[in-house]
């Protein structure tokens, strides 16, 4: 079993694929990912591609093998079906859950996974709304759009909070913007940035253009 270094990396080169469309993940920004020195990064790097983990170029970056997604995506399936075991089950609050996670990802084993995934129900995203990966290593790739792009007086529901930390989770919350909530874009103020929102419990609620870019919403 990969160690928990191993798993980490492999992790966030998938996730900075994902945001930059496949493309090499430039070793700066991995290296600042990870919190270390670039060449710690480099020589983590150069190790995953000798056990043919990834694709290394050294003036241009890095991107996942077919094998290192293979793992890359197993750990994030344990992530995400934790996060939602903590919530349903243990009763933890969604902001607090990525953590935890973050520790709990390396320990459980498959067996256990599996159990904790037909306890849920085989769940389809986490409590943010990230896609959790199947057993086979398949993720849903449905498009969603930023709630900063939809247009007025059309029902959207939140589907994916993209950032976890856990004062923009609280904050979110406290709006009534959490995913499963379906709302209509009232009114944009440009000279302020905001936008105001019609949410399903009826109350107004205005938030700034940057908070919007990191919810995604799906049409109703």
């Amino acid at each position: 079993m990969p160690s928990s270094t191993v798993e980490n990396y492999l992790k966030h080169i998938y996730l900075q694929q994902q945001e930059q469309d496949d493309s090499l993940v430039p070793m700066g920004s991995l290296a600042s990912t990870m919190g270390v020195a670039p060449g710690t990064a480099t020589s983590m790097v150069k190790a995953l591609a000798e056990a043919g983990l990834i694709e290394y170029e050294p003036r241009n970056g890095t991107r996942l093998t077919d094998n290192g997604k293979r793992l890359a995506l197993n750990v994030l399936r344990r992530h995400r079906l934790v996060e939602l075991f903590l919530v349903q089950i243990l009763g933890l609050d969604w902001s607090e859950v990525h953590a935890e996670a973050e520790e709990l990802e390396h320990a459980v084993s498959d067996k256990v996974l599996e159990k904790i995934d037909a306890l849920l129900g085989h769940p389809r995203v986490d409590p943010h709304g990230d896609p959790i990966p199947s057993s086979k290593g398949t993720v849903d790739q449905s498009r969603l759009l930023s709630l900063a792009s939809c247009g007025p007086s059309k029902t959207m529901r939140v589907a994916r909070v993209l950032d976890q930390n856990p004062g923009f989770l609280r904050f979110i919350d406290g709006c009534g913007l959490t995913p499963g909530t379906s709302l209509t874009v009232e009114s944009r103020s440009d000279d302020a940035d905001t936008i105001m929102i019609q949410t399903e419990s009826g109350t107004p609620v205005t938030i700034g253009s940057a908070a919007a870019e990191k919810i995604l919403v799906e049409t109703v």
